[in-house]
């Protein structure tokens, strides 16, 4: 298994992630999930110029993905797998695919309908469901902005929205 890392970031790569994620598990690269982005190279492109040179990023669509995870989840070194929402962490974990991962939920921010679980995690009701169904589907669904911060489990986080 090269995938270490399933995180739920509505900023999908961003200094926290490269930085605080990928430096400290030492990812040699990351799988962007998202329908809209795979099928646009100006906004790849976008997304994959803050990266190191040593470092690749794939986009792919969530259907691409189930069809191809096994690949993508095989290669070499170690790698991160992201997704702006939790529709789409939804729409793997629902597979069976990440029946033994961890899915972490890092920045899902402020926003319409969003009610405050934690300083980086505002949750719409829809979004509370969807982690839910995550849970039932994985090892554990947690928050946690970076690495040596605080986890919070999933029920933690959804009290905090009730």
């Amino acid at each position: 298994m090269s995938l270490i890392l399933f995180r739920i970031d509505e900023r999908l790569l961003h200094g926290q992630v490269i930085v605080g994620w990928g430096m400290r598990l030492g990812l040699d690269h990351y799988l962007i999930v998202d329908d809209s982005l795979s099928e646009s190279d100006w906004e790849s492109d976008l997304y994959s110029a803050g990266l190191p040179e040593d470092i690749t990023v794939d986009f792919q669509s969530v259907t691409g993905t189930i069809a191809g995870f096994e690949t993508l989840d095989g290669r070499p070194g170690r790698g991160a797998l992201l997704t702006r929402g939790t529709r789409e962490m939804r729409g793997l974990a629902e597979t069976g695919l990440l029946s033994e991962r961890r899915v972490n939920v890092g920045g899902l921010h402020a926003g319409e309908n969003r009610t405050r679980a934690l300083h980086y995690v505002y949750l719409r009701p829809e979004e509370a469901d969807d982690l839910r169904a995550i849970g039932d589907h994985v090892r554990s669904v947690t928050a946690r902005d970076l690495p040596d911060g605080r986890e919070v489990q999933l029920q933690e986080l959804l009290n905090a929205v009730v």
